[in-house]
């Protein structure tokens, strides 16, 4: 799951300007066809694992959720629950930082870094479902059904602010599609625009505002769903303090003024508008 997540799960690389993939040495057509058949699978399997990972945390319809399976003693399943977690945030923050990248496209073509991103993102929350561990006990449980009803309702509000901010953004960028394109078309990818759409006039990371509602609207809170809120919540946190480093590094003074104007993650109603269009780069990697 990206954490802007997405980045957030924020956009650097692929917003630069510059050559996409091998642009710079015309690469053959079978080499573009093969990059943008990987990018277009990676593309297919993140939108299957989305989908699970609604009904995963959400508690329905899928083979193995949060809080179902055979429970396992209480110490040994905090470990391998929080181990996890652990190796998600690991691959999702080594794998975004620059010096990464560049080592990785020493192997592989430019444009396909993206998609190599999202693809060990999507394998390593797979494993997280496969091998997530139920703890039992019950933090909260709501009870009154207009209560329960609103609590899922903003669950669903969640997701869809989520995918919302995906396209304000640029969707296909975020998850790998428009560098393979590009790519396969053998075409300079041009850079993404400077804008902060909808949402982004209120905060500058929408799409982690859509990853807390998700992580913490339900109507009963586990001791897993709890732990899973917890460490993922605080390591959003934390990634968020490196992506703003990124962006300041990147837009500078722009962005330096768009942080003044614009909240984190709450929203300041009724304050001043940023200044003309800003930055609005933000993904699920962090």
């Amino acid at each position: 799951m990206k954490f802007e997540a997405s980045r957030s799960m924020e956009r650097k690389a692929s917003s630069q300007p510059g050559p996409v993939g091998d642009s710079a040495a015309p690469a053959s057509l079978v080499k573009r066809t093969a990059v943008f058949a990987y990018g277009t699978i990676t593309y297919a399997i993140t939108l299957g694992v989305f989908a699970y990972a609604a009904g995963f945390i959400g508690n329905f319809g899928v083979p193995k959720a949060m809080d179902s399976g055979r429970e396992v003693p209480l110490i040994r399943a905090i470990a391998i629950d929080a181990l996890l977690l652990g190796v998600f945030a690991i691959q999702h923050s080594v794998m975004a930082r620059g010096w990464f990248k560049r080592w990785l496209t020493r192997c592989i073509p430019q444009a396909a870094e993206r998609s190599t991103y999202v693809l060990a993102s999507c394998v390593l929350m797979i494993l997280l479902f496969w091998a997530w561990q139920p703890i039992g006990g019950t933090v909260w449980n709501v009870e009154n059904s207009a209560l329960r009803a609103a609590l899922y309702g903003l669950y669903a509000a969640g997701w869809i602010l989520l995918l919302l901010v995906t396209f304000l953004i640029n969707h296909f960028d975020l998850f790998g599609m428009r560098q393979v394109w590009y790519f396969l078309r053998g075409r300079e990818m041009p850079p993404l625009r400077f804008v902060t759409p909808g949402p982004y006039k209120l905060v500058r990371h929408p799409l982690y505002v859509g990853w807390f509602t998700i992580f913490w609207a339900t109507p009963t809170m586990t001791v897993a769903h709890l732990l899973f809120a917890v460490l993922t919540s605080a390591y959003i946190l934390v990634a968020i303090q490196f992506e703003e480093r990124d962006l300041m590094a990147h837009h500078g003074r722009p962005y330096a003024e768009y942080r003044k104007q614009v909240p984190m993650l709450i929203p300041r109603l009724g304050g001043e508008e940023p200044l003309g269009p800003r930055a609005a780069a933000e993904s699920l990697e962090a």
